[in-house]
């Protein structure tokens, strides 16, 4: 799993610090000089294709103008056998390397050795990472949020695998709850209805009001009758309840199975009260101290476990003040639990019970006050919140159809269900769309994820590979089939756009590092499109078919190298790199 940019770096630094020792012995520099810095890719390449600043970062300790000592540097620089092929002083002491041919062609042997695997790296040295994504209420269908969610929780549990991690996706099901009484209450009110006619009952002010709930009573009471007015209230909501959830959950996972996304587990919030996991992990924070009773609720001390955590972070009294913390109910006064003592609970389920070592949730931007409470109650039981859980808020999306926003509501009904998104735009479109910076809105245009054209960004990506798959089939007709890697020479490639497709070859290791570490699957997009860009301008600047010998099969092989590598950017994302279009 090689990293050809951070190898590059360590090479350059590796280098620098033999030329050090050499000068130091020569007298060139202060006896025992040690010198370390950053090594960074300028944006422009006439300043070389890495720049040290070592010379700078050790100026002050060696006591000596930094130019003077990288022209030490580069006296004593011994780059016979390495990856760069020259190096220079420039400014006031920045230290560029130049790269070797050896450098190419090291990056295409390592892309054709790693094949499927190219791009991963051991980030999360094999530890255990559940990703917890959509955990969609199962009161009605799936609507554009839960579209964004599912490719983004989905995508970046991929690169959270490419990066080494042993990753988990989990659905929580939030099946008990005052949400799923309101949901039972809905479907009892279209089912009196029904039988007595909607103006002989009032529906619910706060009930859902979408088609799917006539749908549901409608099909209750096809299946059993109408004598269930008859019934106790509880007993026909609990039944109703159960009915509704036995056909939309099915509805739900077919939806995100044809989106693309699979999940290892189903997770049922009633388990948890079921087993006694809710009311042990109240009972764990009451003995810890961290409970009070006040009108027959059970309270957690939220205000006092933040203020503690945010005193120890080094804020005052004043500022810790202003935020106006305030504490949560666990047990209504019902004796009822809250959904945030089943969320605690859930949480401790993740990190305690079945030990994972991270826990990732993809939220939408509305749960942001929700995350400091949660992480400060997992701190309370002692299971460090603040690092083992880690929340990614995305913004909302706004559908445009024809230069209008069209406006969602999912409890009126008016929301447009992932079914729908899905009858109206192709897959790879929507998961390529909504797997957008999850700190940016998305704005989704529905005439722009349908063009087949270079306009929509997953078309042009899409028609790279099957360009280049094209390509590789005319030429294999004519005899000319991709070559192994130790046969090409690299030097043969000299253009600038063939240098410049190398280097953006050689980025993908670096791209998942970053994308892991941000929990930012964006990346994956950006970096994949602009791989496509470079072999366009690759493909019109340079010629294949009909070149030179020797050029032309290294080509060949570099065009084979982005072929490979588009289709693996597009399997961390769940888009399909089609050979033909």
């Amino acid at each position: 799993m090689a990293n050809m940019i951070q190898a590059a770096k360590d090479s350059v630094s590796a280098l620098l610090a033999e030329a050090c020792a050499k000068a130091a012995e020569k007298g060139q520099l202060p006896a025992g000089a040690v010198l370390t810095g950053s090594v960074e890719i300028p944006k422009d390449t006439q300043n070389g294709d890495f720049a040290a600043n070592h010379a700078m970062a050790g100026a002050r300790a060696l006591r000596m103008a930094p130019r003077k000592i990288a022209e030490a540097l580069v006296e004593n620089l011994a780059l016979e056998g390495s990856w760069f092929s020259s190096v220079e002083v420039a400014g006031p002491g920045f230290i560029n390397f130049r790269l070797a041919p050896s450098w190419y062609q090291d990056v295409l042997k390592c892309v054709c050795r790693e094949g499927a695997d190219y791009g991963r790296v051991d980030e999360g040295r094999g530890r255990t990472l559940m990703v917890e994504f959509v955990s969609a209420n199962p009161t009605g269908p799936m609507h554009m949020g839960n579209a964004r969610g599912g490719v983004l929780g989905d995508a970046l549990a991929s690169v959270m695998d490419r990066a080494g991690w042993k990753v988990w996706r989990e659905f929580y099901v939030n099946d008990a709850g005052n949400q799923i009484e309101k949901f039972a209450s809905s479907i009892d009110a279209r089912y009196q209805q029904l039988l007595l006619g909607e103006d002989a009952v009032e529906f619910p002010a706060d009930g859902y009001q979408g088609e799917d709930i006539r749908e549901l009573a409608a099909a209750f009471r096809e299946e059993y009758g109408d004598g269930w007015l008859d019934k106790d209230t509880a007993e026909r909501h609990a039944a109703m309840a159960r009915f509704g959830l036995d056909r939309n959950i099915p509805k739900m996972q077919a939806d995100l199975r044809r989106y693309g996304v699979e999940y290892d587990e189903w997770f049922f919030e009633s388990s948890l009260h079921e087993s006694g996991q809710v009311a042990d992990t109240i009972e764990q924070l009451t003995q810890g101290g961290f409970t009070y009773e006040k009108d027959g609720a059970l309270w957690l001390r939220t205000a006092q476990i933040l203020t503690d955590k945010l005193l120890a972070a080094g804020k005052t009294q004043e500022e810790i003040d202003r935020l106006d913390l305030k504490d949560d109910v666990l047990r209504r006064a019902n004796g009822f639990y809250t959904y945030f003592a089943s969320d605690i609970a859930y949480h401790r389920n993740k990190l305690e019970k079945r030990g994972f070592d991270l826990a990732i949730n993809v939220w939408g931007a509305d749960h942001h006050g929700h995350v400091a409470r949660l992480k400060g109650a997992l701190d309370a039981l002692g299971l460090d919140g603040e690092h083992r859980l880690q929340i990614v808020l995305m913004q909302l999306v706004k559908l445009m159809s024809d230069g209008k926003e069209v406006r969602m509501s999912k409890r009126t009904g008016k929301a447009i269900s992932l079914t729908n998104l899905l009858d109206d735009i192709p897959v790879d479109s929507a998961r390529y769309f909504f797997n957008s910076r999850p700190d940016s809105p998305v704005l989704f245009d529905l005439e722009l994820a349908q063009r087949q054209d270079n306009e929509n960004p997953v078309y042009y990506v899409q028609y790279a590979h099957a360009r280049i798959c094209t390509l590789v089939a005319a030429l294999a007709a004519e005899g000319h089939t991709v070559p192994e890697a130790d046969a090409v020479d690299a030097s043969a490639l000299t253009d600038e756009t063939e240098r410049e497709l190398i280097k953006q070859l050689a980025a993908l290791p670096e791209e998942i590092r970053l994308a892991a570490r941000d929990y930012d699957p964006s990346r994956v997009n950006k970096y994949v499109t602009e791989l496509a860009a470079r072999f366009h301008r690759f493909y019109t600047s340079c010629r294949i078919k009909g070149a030179e010998p020797g050029v032309l099969e290294a080509r060949l092989l570099l065009a084979d190298c982005v072929r490979r590598v588009i289709a693996v950017s597009l399997a961390v994302i769940g888009v399909t790199a089609p050979e033909k279009m």
